[in-house]
């Protein structure tokens, strides 16, 4: 049964791993190009595993700023996967041995999260392990082939490929922004009080590190009041799709 869950795990894993690959070859080339040792940036993305907070970690550091701002940063933007670790405890089998969601809960990313939680009935553990094994190596294989072309590639082509970050970000937004309103609405919220961080001469003075907490707190806050999920008219949808 373990063993059929984690073949099974890897299959779902490998689409993920290979999309993790490209991203996290963005950020080892962004990494090296900003002052990190190649085997500084694999590190990190053998630590931490996600992609929103290690760029905006590794900003941070470019930046000089403080290990606060460091921790706050991080906590706000990875939050949400304590949130999907509790949805996976429940999903997990009865059986499941304490270590076993440990350990399934250091790979717990947005894609991993989702192909788990949308598997019929209980799942095991291993299941997740299968995936780990696929999309942890993409994204530090990644990270350390992005490092070394890094140190090999001509400027002006790392200055062509820096900009593959933005085109995943926009990968990502555009489609629900198409679909929702509200999503779109906190898009452009965001980017406008971004903007207003950098060209108001006294809001220009805070760290980056600040500037993506207080964006985050003030538009997902708004968002929330604003355009709350009505989870009732959720559950009649679901029921009668």
């Amino acid at each position: 049964m373990r063993s059929e869950s984690f073949r099974k795990g890897m299959k779902d894993g490998v689409p993920i791993g290979l999309g993790y690959f490209a991203v996290s070859f963005t950020f080892g080339m962004m990494a090296v190009a900003n002052g990190l040792s190649i085997w500084q940036a694999v590190l990190i993305s053998l630590t931490n595993v996600t992609s929103a907070g290690q760029f905006a970690g590794l900003d941070i550091m470019v930046m000089g700023g403080s290990y606060w701002e460091m921790a706050l940063t991080q906590l706000i933007i990875n939050l949400r996967y304590c949130l999907m670790s509790f949805s996976l405890a429940q999903k997990f089998r009865r059986d499941e041995a304490p270590v076993h969601r440990y350990i399934a809960a250091f790979g717990v990313t947005d894609e991993i999260f989702g192909i788990s939680a949308s598997q019929p009935g209980k799942v095991s553990a291993f299941y997740n392990y299968g995936a780990m094994c696929v999309a942890i190596p993409g994204w530090v294989l990644g990270t350390l082939a992005g490092a070394i072309s890094g140190n090999i590639l001509p400027d002006f082509m790392m200055s062509a490929l820096s900009v593959a970050i933005y085109g995943m970000f926009l990968a990502i937004i555009i489609p629900p922004a198409k679909k929702n309103k509200a999503v779109l609405a906190v898009v452009v919220a965001a980017m406008v009080i971004s903007t207003l961080f950098k060209v108001i001469p006294l809001l220009s003075k805070v760290s980056s590190g600040f500037v993506i907490i207080i964006t985050t707190l003030i538009v997902a806050g708004a968002a929330a009041y604003f355009c709350p999920i009505e989870e009732e008219k959720e559950e009649e949808r679901a029921h009668e799709s």
